[in-house]
């Protein structure tokens, strides 16, 4: 299994010379199976990049798998500008889990109609299925996939993966210290990402920030870490970086967290995501 993230900022899309490490698109990350079926998570406006990379590959991909986490903007923003959709010759197969039936024909039908864009997303040249879901665990491809309800406003799914005995956990936009409707614990949390291969979960905060934002939807870095390790995680990666964070902070970050793994003598090896980072498990 291949993952590699397309964007990993949140909030909103960000550019500047202050950025150029880690990135400024949003959420979007491809999983490819062994038989490299493309699965998408996401579409925030990495997805823009996705689009175009994909469209110069060799052999075309026909068809494409779509999960959401859940459906706020910087989720969702780039999805409009993904190339794939405008091409006849492609399939895009979207996954309702974890809204109901409707609500992803809904979320792209408000998305793209006017005035806030000029082409309506029925009138795309792509042919667009819109699959349910077992709500427990399914399998597309050679990939086994669980969601996990994440602990965010409005809800939302985050998800597990596992191929030939290798796992990744997803669990972006997840409050580890506030549980929201729907949500739940850091005990359940724990015990969804036991022994996995790689965790990538939302690091939004340090400590002294997320005082200030207790119930906005996104955790602190030390606690995502010590998820991790409680976990027996292999590899976490730290997510949705925060829209102010510069470079030089999401690397003092990074550091400090790997200091706190130090400390508890653990071999969880830690990274934050960056835009065009992957991974191989």
């Amino acid at each position: 299994m291949k993952i590699k993230c397309w964007g990993s900022r949140g909030s909103i899309p960000v550019s500047g010379r202050e950025y150029l490490t880690f990135g400024g698109d949003t959420t979007c990350l491809e999983v490819q199976s062994r038989n490299g079926v493309t699965i998408i998570i996401d579409a925030g406006s990495g997805i823009r990049r996705l689009g175009n990379d994909v469209l110069t590959r060799q052999p075309r991909v026909s068809a494409y798998h779509i999960l959401f986490t859940h459906a706020h903007l910087d989720h969702i923003i780039g999805f409009p500008f993904f190339k794939p959709l405008h091409s006849q010759k492609i399939t895009i197969n979207m996954y309702h889990c974890p809204f109901h039936e409707t609500f992803i024909d809904r979320m792209f039908s408000d998305l793209m109609t006017p005035p806030y864009f000029p082409i309506r997303c029925l009138k795309s040249k792509a042919n667009i299925v819109l699959r349910n879901l077992d709500p427990v665990a399914f399998d597309i491809d050679s990939i086994h996939i669980e969601p996990i309800p994440i602990s965010h406003p409005n809800g939302g799914s985050g998800y597990k993966f596992t191929e030939a005995g290798k796992s990744f956990v997803f669990l972006t936009d997840n409050e580890l210290g506030y549980t929201h409707a729907g949500g739940k614990s850091f005990e359940d949390y724990r015990a969804f990402c036991k022994d996995v291969d790689l965790l990538i979960h939302d690091a939004e905060y340090t400590a002294a920030e997320y005082t200030s934002f207790v119930g906005w939807g996104h955790s602190e870095y030390p606690e995502v870490v010590k998820l991790a390790m409680d976990a027996r995680v292999g590899q976490v990666g730290l997510f949705h970086i925060n829209q102010d964070r510069t470079d030089d902070e999401v690397a003092a970050m990074v550091e400090d967290a790997r200091r706190q793994i130090a400390d508890a003598r653990s071999s969880l090896t830690c990274m934050a995501v960056a835009a065009d980072m992957e991974f191989e498990i």
